[in-house]
């Protein structure tokens, strides 16, 4: 079981509309739209995507680390806790 298991359904639908957003601005490329209007789009796209990497940390948190704290065995722990703490950096902050 993973830590987003309890919200797979939600996560796909969400992800479903960011596709469609995506495949929005791929059209509006295509159409030459204004550019502070395609702009704005990714800018709303990568917001959406920015909850889905949000709802995933804390279901790492909640139930991975959870989860192999109560193991006891400190090693797993530690591993858990430097995969998160690898991902941070990466993670964008607008």
């Amino acid at each position: 079981m993973r830590g987003y298991s309890g919200n797979k359904d939600a996560l796909g639908k969400r992800l479903a509309r960011i596709e469609g957003q995506i495949r929005g601005i791929a059209a509006m490329i295509g159409n030459d739209r204004y550019c502070i209007d395609v702009v704005t789009q990714v800018q709303a796209a990568r917001a959406a995507l920015s909850k889905v990497e949000a709802e995933l940390v804390r279901g790492h948190v909640s139930h991975c680390l959870d989860e192999a704290a109560a193991t006891g065995d400190a090693e797993i722990r530690a591993l858990k806790l430097e995969e998160l703490m690898r991902v941070f950096p990466r993670m964008r902050q607008d």
